[in-house]
């Protein structure tokens, strides 16, 4: 299963596991399922007749379920381990996918993206860790570009998967779930075989809400880094939940696969920014992300007014760099600053913020666009969010500490791997 020491790490009794590349697949495999039905909701429209505020319903009741995740148990892989969380989270996974392959109608629709936003909110925090705590001390960086990475990719590489699924066999609406289930169950495998990183793993212990759990060290830097991710992921909540409609009635996009690269290209441009936010560093490269998310949000905002599929590719690629460069600069700064034994819920408690940009703003364009159109729905959301990147921006620019400690690097690891 391993090829190099760097994709494998050594448990004390000398036997070679998977490392933090390997865990990273797990991630990526796990986010790339939470995305699977978003060039799908055309159809589900035609075949079930809801609104286009139905379709941002949906999407936000995900976005909920990740929230609610994250605040009840974001922390419970720093007790219990990472490795049963990853478990669980791709059970629900699974049983999302399960829901959608019933095709029993809106409920089911709703059922599967409750489960999935479960799954991703047990895998933000507790797969990020992992993948981190997986790594040896000289590959620490790589592997927090891994963790980002991976959670990007896979977001983006559902779309891609389920459009050119659904556009070029004849199972639009099943084949896609049951291609994910095998790469789940392949998600499975991996994970059983990943080395336990938290040093004392609890057996069964209690689950004690943690709310908005932010430990005094990192509060300096969590402001600045959650306004940018919030900016961010609001950017990402409008391209996976009302980008393929835009282009389906107003550019007259039919193809599903065109569709699903469309938003596509968002998140591989958020991995590409991830990639350039260590070589300039992570305090610079937090105000410079959110300076060309503002582009890339005017650029949106153009292809909406001018009708361009270009324009609208431009400013997904161009956002995506600025919400890359901010997000991986953004969690650097908070894995940094936080405590080992708190670090799993540290970052589920930024991923709560995160999350936030693609729930309630995205329902608000939903809502807009059955009165004013999808057209101005959009123009308002691109100007609210450019202007909340401006504000992350400018603060983050000013008032970013500057300790030492807060410097990009590789933050420390609970594990007691030999």
């Amino acid at each position: 299963m391993c090829v190099s020491d760097r994709e494998c790490t050594r448990d004390a009794d000398g036997t070679w596991r998977p490392g933090y590349v390997a865990a990273a697949l797990v991630f990526a495999i796990g986010m790339a399922g939470t995305t699977l039905p978003t060039p799908l909701y055309g159809l589900y429209q035609e075949q079930l007749g809801f609104s286009e505020l139905m379709v941002t319903v949906v999407f936000a009741v995900y976005a909920v379920a990740v929230i609610t995740v994250l605040l009840v148990a974001g922390n419970y892989s720093d007790e219990t381990g990472r490795r049963p969380v990853l478990l669980c989270a791709l059970g629900l996974s699974a049983a999302s996918a399960g829901c959608f392959l019933v095709e029993g109608g809106l409920p089911l629709l709703f059922a599967g993206r409750l489960l999935s936003g479960c799954a991703a909110g047990l895998l933000s925090g507790a797969a990020t860790a992992a993948v981190i705590e997986l790594a040896a001390p000289g590959q620490r960086a790589r592997a927090g570009f891994a963790a980002t990475a991976a959670n990007m990719g896979g977001l983006g590489c559902g779309p891609l998967l389920s459009g050119i699924l659904a556009q070029y066999t004849p199972w639009p609406l099943t084949l896609p779930f049951w291609v994910h289930l095998g790469l789940v169950a392949l998600a499975c495998g991996i994970t059983w075989f990943l080395p336990e990183t938290v040093a004392e793993p609890k057996r069964r212990p209690r689950l004690r809400p943690q709310g908005l759990s932010v430990p005094a060290e990192v509060r300096g830097v969590f402001l600045p880094a959650s306004l940018a991710a919030l900016a961010g992921f609001a950017l990402l909540g409008l391209f996976t939940a009302v980008a393929p409609s835009f282009a389906s009635h107003t550019l007259g996009v039919r193809n599903l696969a065109v569709s699903g690269a469309v938003v596509f290209s968002v998140f591989l441009a958020s991995t590409a920014g991830q990639s350039l936010s260590r070589r300039i560093g992570a305090r610079l490269a937090l105000p410079v992300g959110c300076g060309i998310l503002v582009v890339g949000l005017l650029l949106v905002a153009s292809s909406l007014i001018a009708e361009s599929l270009l324009l609208l590719v431009l400013g997904a690629l161009c956002g995506g760099t600025g919400q890359g460069l901010a997000f991986r600069a953004a969690l650097t700064l908070i894995s940094d600053a936080a405590p080992a034994q708190h670090r799993g819920g540290t970052i589920s408690a930024f991923f709560v913020v995160a999350y936030g940009g693609i729930s309630v703003p995205v329902v608000g364009v939903g809502a807009l666009a059955t009165w004013l159109g999808l057209r101005q729905a959009g123009l308002i959301f691109t100007g609210c969010v450019m202007l909340l990147a401006a504000v992350a921006g400018t603060y983050a620019a000013r008032r970013l500490p500057r300790e030492p400690n807060l410097q990009p690097g590789p933050p420390p690891t609970t594990s007691s791997r030999s």
